[in-house]
């Protein structure tokens, strides 16, 4: 499971959206098996998508609702107690590790072993790493780790040592790469790979990107060498959409644009609009899984979990939330793999069901036929008020099961929140126009392409 972090969806080169993006080795993962156009995460923020994915079930059900508080305390203990996938496969016979970013509880690597991890190596930016399996493949007590090397390179690094120790053996790897996420921090050797005008946050997102698909490339090798590759499920997703808080002009809460980008997606991370959760979303699997597929059924990191399980030969357990998505990417099941998704993020909602999107922030609601605005950019729900008070209705049923119930989450304090000003900005066109331009904002990136309605959703 390679997991990127704020990587936005066009920032994958296979996407076809821009020309300066490259990513060679994840390209290859998703035209040898599966591009999925319609891929989602469960949040558009990092602790709760990271939640989401590792226990299989809508996060909010137990509480996970954004970062801060809510993922500490209580329900930090309701998710260390749960059977996540990690614990799953350990049941089925499998090694598991992660390295990188967890973002769920403490980053000390013995914290995170409980959850089910048994090699791990936490190391986010230069912030000190802690580990308790080293570089050559030996057992130490968890402990901080001491030494340099690029957070990305030694993601990759440790990821490797463990495919090497336990080639022999069913296992499970969780590589969590924080890029392109702020602080951006390449090194110059991968700089150097995009000359030429553009802003320098989008140079150094476009870098970092590069370091991770390096990393993708050299554990594809080791697995080939190990004669594993045929033996290897993988999936490449980002944890939800790019922050452009600085790339567009007036975006409306000032720095921080992380050098990604959403294109053709409207909205930002923190917006349940499709550019916070619609997310390069790869599925590979030689041998099993069709090559060249373009999938644009809509499939959610839930069906991560729902899939791992099926395949390491576990009964299906319906407290999972995702499906199998095997066979429905190898031809034999033919209908969508879900019926509808849905999200509750503080004060917004939102639901998709066959081509409508419903999106809801307090009293506000938006309904789209994503099949022919993909930018979510016509607001139809008094065109179509039947569909959306139906989808409104089914929202409302879901939102029964969550901690708290409710389409809102009324544990976070009523009032007009970040999440309005981005939905003054990106759906209602309330744009405050007496702010200059940023330097990034008046630098033109050029699109590789028309984005073609195939494939879109």
């Amino acid at each position: 499971m390679i997991y990127t972090d704020d990587h936005g969806y066009s920032d994958l080169s296979c996407q076809g959206i821009f020309e300066d993006v490259a990513t060679p080795n994840i390209d290859a993962l998703a035209t040898g098996g599966a591009r999925m156009t319609d891929g989602y995460c469960t949040a558009p923020q990092c602790a709760p998508s990271r939640a989401g994915l590792i226990s299989g079930v809508y996060q909010n059900r137990f509480g996970m609702e954004a970062n801060g508080a809510y993922s500490e305390g209580d329900v930090l203990d309701r998710f260390r107690t749960m059977q996540n996938l990690p614990k799953r496969l350990k049941q089925a016979g499998y090694v598991t590790g992660m390295a990188g970013k967890s973002h769920l509880g403490s980053n000390d690597s013995g914290d995170i072993a409980r959850l089910g991890f048994d090699k791990v190596l936490i190391k986010r930016s230069k912030t000190p790493g802690h580990w308790n399996m080293n570089l050559q493949g030996e057992d130490i007590s968890p402990q901080e780790r001491k030494g340099g090397g690029y957070h990305l390179e030694l993601v990759t690094d440790f990821a490797c040592t463990f495919i090497d120790r336990f080639k022999d053996k069913p296992f499970f790897f969780y590589a969590a790469y924080r890029a392109p996420h702020v602080p951006l921090d390449p090194p110059p050797k991968y700089l150097k790979r995009f000359p030429g005008k553009m802003p320098e946050r989008r140079r150094k997102a476009l870098a970092m990107l590069s370091a991770v698909d390096d990393g993708v490339g050299k554990m594809m090798q080791l697995l080939r060498r190990h004669q594993l590759e045929e033996d290897t499920l993988i999936f490449v997703i980002s944890d939800n959409g790019a922050p452009l808080k600085l790339h567009k002009l007036d975006a409306p809460t000032g720095p921080g644009w992380d050098g990604s980008l959403n294109d053709p997606l409207n909205g930002e991370k923190g917006m349940l609009t499709e550019g916070g959760i619609r997310v390069p979303f790869a599925v590979y699997w030689k041998g099993r899984i069709p090559n060249g597929q373009v999938y644009s059924l809509p499939v959610i990191t839930l069906d991560v979990a729902a899939t791992a399980v099926a395949v390491a030969g576990l009964p299906r357990d319906p407290e999972l939330d995702g499906v199998n998505l095997i066979p429905f990417l190898d031809g034999s099941q033919k209908a969508a793999p879900h019926e509808s998704l849905f999200w509750r993020w503080n004060d917004q909602s939102a639901m998709r069901k066959g081509t409508w999107k419903y999106v809801r922030l307090n009293e506000r609601e938006y309904l789209f036929d994503l099949s022919s605005d993909i930018g979510e950019s016509k607001n139809l729900a008094a065109l179509h008020p039947n569909v959306a008070q139906e989808m409104l209705e089914e929202l409302e049923q879901w939102s029964t099961e969550l901690t708290p119930p409710g389409i809102v989450n009324r544990a976070k304090p009523a009032k007009r929140t970040a999440g309005a000003k981005y939905f003054d900005w990106y759906l209602d066109g309330i744009r405050d126009e007496t702010k200059p331009a940023t330097d990034a904002a008046k630098t033109p990136l050029k699109k590789k392409r028309r984005y073609q309605k195939r494939g879109a959703g």
